[in-house]
């Protein structure tokens, strides 16, 4: 299907949602599960979406987890804890909780954010990082472990709708690793990333305000 067709994957996905709603059947189909990750796709379309990067319409998850248990520690942090000082601002990538905090330089502001997390612990990197670049509108292209996995993925998808980074990003100093927004919201909260820390679009749009280059970052 080209790209100037009136049929887009949304479109079909929104009214395969609308059929569900009015109680008529919908055809059931295979679970399919996200090449990379290993981990169930969900809300992906019969037979697969050429090309479909993991995050452009279908969330992949750990269907072992709890996805309710990080409630009880999604609560504000003192930045003492986990910095010496605040120069630059800082953000503390909390994946036990599924939350990003955020301090200003001077201490005035705080902010916290729900977040979605690397689907698994090979994924996944902690430490120390900073903020090396920030991007409006930012485009995607798979890393070279993910296209040799996925040759079918597309080399690049241009900022836009169907752009797993959502609608700003942070890039952080270690290789292919972000701080972005998501427009599929349902992986904030879940283990759903494959290696990145997502946001709420509205969430990341005022974290890229709040931040510079040069912001220190705690991923533990």
């Amino acid at each position: 299907m080209s790209r100037s067709s009136p049929i887009s994957r949304r479109t079909f996905l929104g009214s395969a949602a609308a059929l569900g709603a009015a109680g008529l059947a919908l055809p059931s189909r295979a679970q399919q599960y996200d090449p990379y990750t290993g981990q169930p796709i969900i809300g992906a379309a019969p037979g697969g979406v050429p090309g479909a990067t993991p995050d452009a319409g279908a969330v992949q998850f750990d269907p072992n987890a709890n996805q309710r248990h990080n409630i009880s520690s999604f609560s504000a942090q003192s930045w003492q804890s986990h910095f010496e000082n605040l120069t630059n601002g800082a953000v503390l990538c909390d994946l036990t909780s599924r939350a990003v905090h955020f301090w200003s330089e001077d201490g005035s502001t705080y902010r916290l954010y729900p977040s979605s997390i690397p689907v698994s612990e090979d994924l996944t990197r902690t430490g120390r990082t900073e903020i090396i670049k920030k991007v409006e509108g930012p485009s995607w292209s798979p890393t070279p472990a993910m296209k040799a996995r996925n040759p079918e993925w597309p080399d690049f998808v241009p900022p836009g709708p169907d752009n797993p980074m959502g609608t700003h990003a942070l890039w952080l100093s270690w290789q292919y690793y972000r701080i972005h927004g998501t427009h599929d919201t349902r992986k904030i909260g879940r283990k759903s990333s494959n290696g990145c820390i997502g946001l709420y679009n509205e969430h990341i749009k005022e974290l890229y305000d709040l931040t510079k280059v040069g912001t220190q970052v705690l991923v533990l």
